[in-house]
């Protein structure tokens, strides 16, 4: 990477951490090209530069933690000795990511992301096609062997994520009648039972 491709790196991160910063604060309103130029100490001009809009900016910004919550879920598949260990692993790395990152939790959770996902659910499928097909062939042999209930893998994905995405829902929103932990010990087995054959 050449200095200036450094130096441009540097700019679009300092640009997207403050973007998250002003969402953990303040929601969607927060997300405005006054407010993040001013967070970040970076030009008007860079953010056009790297992101086209505050639009391109949060896009870019879901992407970049979507992609890196899809890597930490694959990569505990990947760590388990068992197929049973692996459900356990996921979804306690699930549960981690947002409580260990709440305000990119909060974004990926929230309407912006929701209406992001159906408006260019084409693109954001394609460009994780291979992250979700990894998953998918992590899942076919065990399907095969017996290891797995005999399911559809969209099936398989909603019963893994369909209860955890809603437990992380529900926290992130401030009820406070759930408890991450509590839930990392409890459901990874609930979910496991749903799955075994």
């Amino acid at each position: 990477m050449t200095p200036k491709q450094q130096r441009g790196a540097v700019t679009a991160d300092l640009l997207l951490d403050a973007a998250l910063r002003l969402y953990g604060a303040e929601g969607e309103r927060g997300i405005t090209v006054g407010a993040v130029t001013r967070a970040s100490g970076v030009s008007l001009g860079s953010l056009y530069h790297h992101f086209g809009s505050i639009d391109g900016l949060v896009a870019e910004l879901m992407h970049r933690w979507l992609t890196r919550l899809l890597g930490e879920l694959f990569m505990s598949l990947q760590e388990a000795r068992t197929t049973r260990a692996a459900i356990h692993g996921l979804v306690r790395t699930y549960l981690a990511f947002v409580q260990e990152h709440r305000d990119a939790a909060l974004l990926l959770h929230s309407s912006t992301a929701d209406q992001h996902t159906m408006a260019q659910g084409k693109e954001i499928r394609d460009a994780q096609e291979a992250r979700l097909s990894a998953f998918a062939q992590w899942l076919q042999p065990r399907i095969e062997s017996g290891e797995l209930a005999s399911l559809p893998v969209p099936l398989i994905e909603s019963l893994v994520l369909g209860p955890v995405v809603a437990v992380a829902r529900r926290w992130l929103s401030g009820i406070d009648d759930v408890d991450l932990d509590e839930a990392a010990r409890i459901l990874p087995e609930r979910i496991w039972r749903s799955l075994a054959p």
